[in-house]
């Protein structure tokens, strides 16, 4: 079958155990649209992580997960303040926006992770029919160039969102590779910092599909389960998904693969760094690598193992790690490179 490629943890199949366990599921009647056990037995385990409080709902993808997220907390009238890299602001083609009506606010911090100084710069207006009002601040953990935010960086964030009547929102699709690579929690990053809604990611974390919203501010709760459904993100046999997210959290599986993802991205710029040519442009803290590649050699390399060019002017690549990544796959790149650099 040749080389695994490296461009997205999208690309990677599905963990065994899921498989298993949707085998199970497949059997017999259950009730429907979030009524069966399966639905049951993956919210004990996901409040086990975030709280007995926790308000959760499952979805079949990324951008449903994150426009289910923050929609509840806005007006067609609010901004959300976003790094100009993350997902629903350069991946998901304006659908929270469709959504929710509201104004996407971008900064642009080198390394992917805003800070209040950026935050400041969309802080105006306020009570001025002629302006955008903000009301939230999106950020992504891991971030989508593949570095973690601290405890300390995110509650800096909440505190500040909270102190001017605003709310937080996590993209989580990664959030356990930024668990791993910190050595800490979700009740550390997530509980005890004070974000109000995460959306969590499953099918990069070895699920087949489907995400889930994880709401731990119940100011709104009154009106999810319809947004649930007006978003066209309510799940007939909703037991498909939650089977997956019971299956990788009852025996913290989804942080046993994002340990190993992370290791992987680690081992793969560990030997491209050594290549004459080769840039590492971000720290490496999750399952990603950017690096800058001789302009003449970046499509070379990419025929013979697919990846993604981030910045084209720049001649960067990203290269991901998936559950199913090996040492020996990291390996065969890093040979495709040496032998395209010598």
């Amino acid at each position: 079958m040749g080389i695994r490629c490296f461009a997205s943890d999208n690309f990677s199949g599905v963990l065994p155990e899921i498989f298993r366990i949707l085998k199970e599921a497949s059997y017999g009647h259950q009730p429907s649209y979030g009524d069966d056990i399966y639905t049951q037995k993956a919210k004990i385990e996901l409040r086990k992580i975030f709280g007995n409080n926790a308000d959760i709902y499952f979805v079949f993808n990324e951008t449903g997960a994150n426009a289910l997220s923050i929609t509840p907390f806005i007006e067609s009238y609010n901004g959300v303040i976003c790094s100009s890299s993350a997902h629903i602001y350069a991946n998901e083609c304006g659908a929270l926006t469709k959504q929710s009506g509201c104004t996407l606010l971008p900064v642009t911090p080198f390394n992917g992770k805003i800070t209040i100084d950026f935050i400041k710069n969309h802080m105006k207006g306020f009570g001025s029919q002629h302006h955008i009002q903000p009301r939230m601040i999106s950020i992504s953990e891991s971030t989508e160039l593949g570095t973690a935010y601290t405890a300390k960086e995110i509650k800096d964030i909440c505190d500040y969102a909270h102190g001017n009547k605003m709310y937080v929102h996590m993209d989580g699709t990664r959030l356990a590779n930024a668990i791993a690579y910190l050595d800490s929690s979700a009740k550390e990053l997530v509980l005890e910092t004070g974000v109000d809604v995460v959306s969590l990611g499953g099918s990069r974390n070895g699920m087949m599909f489907g995400e889930a919203v994880i709401f731990l501010n119940n100011e709104f709760k009154d009106k999810i389960k319809y947004i649930h459904k007006q978003q066209m993100q309510l799940i007939s046999k909703t037991r498909f998904v939650a089977a997956q997210f019971y299956a990788i959290f009852k025996d913290n599986l989804w942080l046993r693969v994002a340990k190993h993802t992370n290791a992987m991205a680690r081992l793969l710029a560990n030997e491209v760094e050594q290549i004459s040519g080769i840039q590492i442009t971000q720290e490496v803290q999750a399952n990603e690598v950017f690096a800058i590649i001789p302009r003449d050699k970046i499509e070379v390399i990419k025929e013979k193992c697919f990846f993604y060019t981030w910045d084209k002017d720049a001649s960067e690549a990203r290269w991901v790690c998936s559950f199913d990544t090996t040492e020996n796959d990291v390996y065969e790149l890093v040979n495709i490179i040496r032998e395209e650099l010598l």
